[in-house]
């Protein structure tokens, strides 16, 4: 039967669905089934590819395969996942930051839940790679302070990468850095799927008097394509209390200070 006379965001929810299903699809059988032109489907497989629901392929589309080191989850995906968690690393994070501190936050969906304790911090300094996060300080309650965005191309995961990011950083010097991370191992360090976005956050660590990464206990383990940092770096890992005590003791023996939270 063919369905038509959905709202945009009822025909990628059918299409995901069917994907999910499926494993993959195809446009023309897609635009069949739901009544609108290729064209049409072309554009929803463009957008559900952005927010990291799928992988585009020749004809049609597929789900990313689980577990991959270059696989890029996009923003809306990550920010669905583990909320609780993330608030309560963002929380314990913005408590280490004091009015008239300067900033680096990279991209990311704990790094967003951060940026919205962060608003509360008087004449804070806010740089980062993350138009998302640039946003969530333009009505913000606290006095004075500063947004900086670096320039640059945007990637699934919403971070702006590539060579104007790079040059942006070079003559910027923060206080803090507060890095959000795909994934961080005793060997692997710190990990992203993105090789522009491992330049950019390896600069934010090296530009930094302090360095923070929040990650949810998730995220242990895990390992992305590209490594931009060894745990000896990290000044204070904040996590939750998912983390395994066999991960805590290995971990203290590399970072500074590690804060799990509830």
């Amino acid at each position: 039967m063919v369905v038509i006379d959905l709202l945009p965001a009822e025909r990628r929810a059918r299409i995901l669905e069917q994907t999910r299903a499926q494993g993959s699809v195809r446009v023309a059988d897609l635009a069949q089934v739901l009544g609108v032109s290729e064209m049409t489907v072309r554009r929803d497989l463009d957008q559900l590819a952005t927010d990291g629901e799928l992988h585009k392929v020749h004809g049609g589309a597929r789900l990313a395969a689980p577990g991959s080191a270059s696989e890029e989850p996009g923003f809306l995906r990550k920010s669905r996942l583990h909320q609780g968690q993330k608030s309560a690393v963002a929380k314990a994070a913005a408590a280490l930051v004091e009015p008239g501190m300067s900033v680096f936050v990279n991209s990311g969906t704990t790094t967003f839940a951060l940026a919205r304790e962060l608003r509360a911090v008087e004449d804070l300094t806010v740089v980062t790679n993350s138009p998302r996060i640039a946003q969530v300080f333009e009505d913000r309650p606290a006095a004075g302070g500063q947004v900086v965005m670096l320039g640059g191309v945007r990637t699934p995961s919403d971070a702006l990468v590539g060579p104007l990011a790079v040059r942006c950083l070079e003559t910027l010097h923060a206080d803090v850095c507060f890095m959000g991370v795909h994934g961080f191992d005793i060997e692997a360090g710190l990990s992203t799927p993105n090789m522009l976005e491992a330049q950019v956050n390896r600069m934010f660590l090296e530009h930094a008097n302090r360095s923070v990464v929040v990650a949810d206990a998730t995220k242990w383990g895990t390992v992305g394509l590209y490594g931009f940092a060894p745990l000896e770096v990290v000044d204070d890992l904040v996590t939750d209390t998912g983390l395994p005590e066999s991960a805590l003791n290995e971990l203290e023996e590399r970072i500074t200070r590690v804060h799990r939270v509830a």
